[in-house]
C-alpha cells in the first residue's frame, strides 16, 4: 500500500499522525478488510481501537450492512447472552415478548466486540460457535439459528495471560488472533501528541468560538514527554481543558503542567506522587516496601561485589589486605538507613512501615564469625565465602521475584518492565535468561 492510499484513509477516518507503527496498523486493517477474516485489535485504552473495527468494516463487501460496536465490560454478566444472542418470550423474569440479539440483526454486517477480555465464560462458548459453525441459539429456546457476521474484537489486556489464569478461552483466543493489529499507545507516537493537540485545540476553540490555544516550543517539549496513561482520551480532555480556562491564548511549559498530573508527567521508572504512593510511569501504584527494597538490593549487591573483592584478594596471597579494606569499608553500609522518598513529595513513611525496618544489619557484614582458614604462608584468613553465597541466593530470589511482578504487571512487555526496574531492556533480557524467566 503506498503512502498517498494510507494518507487517504486517514482523512477519511480522520486519524491524524505519521508514526511507522500507526501507519503499519492502518496498512494491516486495510489489507485484511475485503476478506471475512476475524481480526483482533490490541491497544491501550483510549489509544483509537475503535476506529480500526470501523476501517475494517467500510472498506470490505460489507460496507453496506449494520456495523455495531458493543463494549462487553459494560453489559452485565447476565443479559449479556441475551443481548448478542436474543432470547424468548418467558425465557426468564422480565422476558415479557421475543428478542432479536446483535448476531441475528447483524445478519450480513459487522459486530465489533470491544473489551473482549472481559466477556463472561459461558457467552465466550457460545460465540465460539458463532465464530466455528455461524450457529447460535436464543435464550430460552432449543432452535438453532444461522448468522453471517463478521467479528472483529478488540482489548486493553493480554489474553495470553487471561488465558493461562483460566478466564479467556484458548480456544477462543485463537480463533479470534486470526489477524492481529496492534494499536500503538500514543507516548510511542513521537510528534503526532503535537499534532494531535493541535486538532483538539483548533476543534474546541470553533466550538467556543474563541482563539485557538498554542504551545511554546518548551511547553511542546513537555506534552511529548508526557506518558498520556490515558492516551488519545487524556490528550482530548487537557486539551480542552487549556482551551476552555486559559486567558492567555500561548502556553509555556509552566502553564501546561498544571494540567498534567505529576504523577505522570515524567518518564522516569519510578516516581512519588504527590498522594504519597510511589508509582511507576503510567501512574501505577507501587507499595512503600516494593520501592525500599529496591534500593536496598542495590546496596546490597554493591555489599556482595565487595565482598567478592575481598575474598579475591585473600586468595591473591594479601590476606590483610583483604581483612583490612573490609573492616575500613564495613561501616559505611552498617549505619546507612534508607528513606523512600526524596524532593518535594517526600513524606515520612506510614505507621505500619518503619523506617528501622530497612536498616542494614551490621551482622550482614560481620567477619567475626566468619570459617577461619590458613594461607600458604600460615597466616589466619576469615572465610566470607559461605556468606557472600548466601546474600546472593537471597539477593537473586528477590531480583527475580521483582523481575517477573514487573512482567505481570506490563503483560509481558519487556521495555516497560525494563523502565520500571530501572534497567535496560538488554539486562532485563540477560535476566530472563539467567532466571529461565523467557517464557514468562
Amino acid at each position: 500500500m503506498t503512502p498517498s492510499e494510507i494518507q487517504s484513509i486517514k482523512q477519511r477516518f480522520g486519524i491524524i499522525g505519521n508514526a511507522p507503527a500507526l501507519n503499519y496498523a492502518i496498512q494491516v486493517a486495510a489489507q485484511v478488510a475485503p476478506t471475512d477474516m476475524t481480526v483482533l485489535i490490541t491497544g491501550e485504552s483510549g489509544s483509537g481501537k475503535e476506529s480500526f473495527s470501523k476501517i475494517i468494516h467500510a472498506l470490505s463487501p460489507r460496507k453496506h450492512g449494520q456495523f455495531i460496536a458493543i463494549n462487553c465490560g459494560a453489559i452485565p454478566e447476565g443479559t449479556i447472552d441475551s443481548e448478542l444472542f436474543g432470547h424468548e418470550k418467558g425465557s426468564f423474569t422480565g422476558a415479557q415478548e421475543a428478542r432479536k440479539g446483535y448476531f441475528e440483526v447483524t445478519n450480513g454486517g459487522t459486530i465489533f466486540l470491544d473489551e473482549i477480555g472481559e466477556m463472561p465464560l459461558g457467552t465466550q462458548a457460545r460465540l465460539l460457535r458463532v465464530l466455528e459453525n455461524g450457529e447460535f441459539i436464543r435464550v430460552g429456546s432449543s432452535k438453532v439459528q444461522k448468522t453471517d457476521v463478521r467479528v472483529v474484537a478488540a482489548t486493553n489486556v493480554n489474553l495470553l495471560d487471561a488465558v493461562r489464569e483460566g478466564r479467556f478461552r484458548e480456544d477462543l483466543y485463537y480463533r479470534l488472533n486470526t489477524v492481529p493489529i496492534t494499536v500503538p499507545p500514543l507516548r510511542e507516537r513521537g510528534d503526532d501528541i503535537y499534532l494531535l493537540f493541535r486538532k483538539f485545540a483548533t476543534d474546541f476553540a470553533d466550538r467556543y468560538r474563541v482563539k485557538p490555544v498554542s504551545l511554546t516550543s518548551d511547553a511542546v517539549q513537555e506534552l511529548q514527554r508526557f506518558r498520556f496513561p490515558g492516551n488519545i482520551r487524556q490528550l482530548k480532555n487537557v486539551a480542552e481543558q487549556i482551551s476552555v480556562l486559559e486567558t492567555d491564548r500561548e502556553i509555556d511549559s509552566r502553564g501546561l503542567r498544571r494540567y498534567l498530573p505529576q504523577e505522570q508527567t515524567s518518564q522516569l521508572p519510578m516516581l512519588v506522587s504527590a498522594a504519597g504512593g510511589a508509582t511507576d510511569g503510567a501512574g501505577n501504584a507501587y507499595s512503600e516496601r516494593d520501592l525500599l527494597y529496591k534500593v536496598l538490593f542495590d546496596m546490597r549487591r554493591d555489599m556482595t561485589d565487595l565482598k567478592k573483592l575481598v575474598l579475591d584478594l585473600a586468595g591473591g596471597q594479601r590476606p590483610h589486605e583483604a581483612q583490612e579494606l573490609l573492616r575500613q569499608n564495613s561501616h559505611l553500609f552498617t549505619s546507612v538507613q534508607v528513606s523512600p522518598y526524596e524532593g518535594p513529595a517526600a513524606r515520612p513513611l506510614r505507621p505500619e512501615v518503619g523506617a528501622s525496618d530497612f536498616i542494614l544489619n551490621p551482622r550482614d557484614l560481620a567477619v567475626e564469625d566468619a570459617t577461619d582458614y590458613e594461607d600458604e604462608d600460615g597466616q589466619r584468613v576469615e572465610d566470607i565465602s559461605h556468606e557472600t553465597e548466601e546474600e546472593t541466593l537471597s539477593l537473586e530470589a528477590k531480583e527475580k521475584e521483582m523481575i517477573i511482578k514487573a512482567l505481570k504487571k506490563h503483560n509481558n512487555k519487556r521495555k516497560y518492565a525494563a523502565h520500571d526496574l530501572g534497567i535496560s531492556e538488554r539486562t532485563l533480557y540477560r535476566k530472563l535468561k539467567q532466571y529461565d524467566l523467557e517464557q514468562a
